[in-house]
C-alpha cells in the first residue's frame, strides 16, 4: 500500500495538532493546544481542514489577525489543501480547558 500520496484524515489531524502545538498565545507562554483554545478540527478526505478555536479574552488584541495566522501555519502542513479557522466564543474560555500539563507549567497545582 503506497499512501505517499493520500495521507489519511486521521494521519492529517495528528500532523495538524502537531503544528498547533508550535503555536503560542501571545499572553500566556504555552502553545494554543495546550492552553485548550482549539474547540473542534474536521478533516476531509481530500485534504480541507476546519478548525473552530476561541481566544482567552474576546478583546484579546490579536483576535482580528490570529486566526489568520493559525490558519497560513495550518497551510504549510503537507497534505493540506485548504484550512479555515472560526473563531468562536461558545463555550467561554476557562482556565479549566486547560491540559494538566499547561496547569502545571503555570503552576495551577
Amino acid at each position: 500500500m503506497n499512501d505517499q500520496y493520500q495521507i489519511s484524515p486521521e494521519q492529517l489531524k495528528e500532523d495538524v495538532i502537531e503544528v498547533l502545538k508550535t503555536i503560542y498565545d501571545p499572553e500566556i507562554p504555552i502553545n494554543i493546544y495546550e492552553l485548550g483554545l482549539i474547540y473542534d478540527i474536521q478533516i476531509s478526505t481530500s485534504g480541507n481542514v476546519s478548525i473552530d478555536m476561541t481566544l482567552t479574552a474576546p478583546g484579546c488584541p490579536v483576535a482580528q489577525t490570529f486566526p489568520g495566522d493559525v490558519e497560513s501555519r495550518v497551510m504549510s502542513v503537507p497534505g493540506v489543501k485548504k484550512a479555515h479557522v472560526e473563531l468562536v466564543w461558545e463555550p467561554q474560555w476557562t482556565k479549566d480547558m486547560m491540559t494538566e500539563a499547561a496547569q502545571l507549567q503555570l503552576g495551577m497545582f
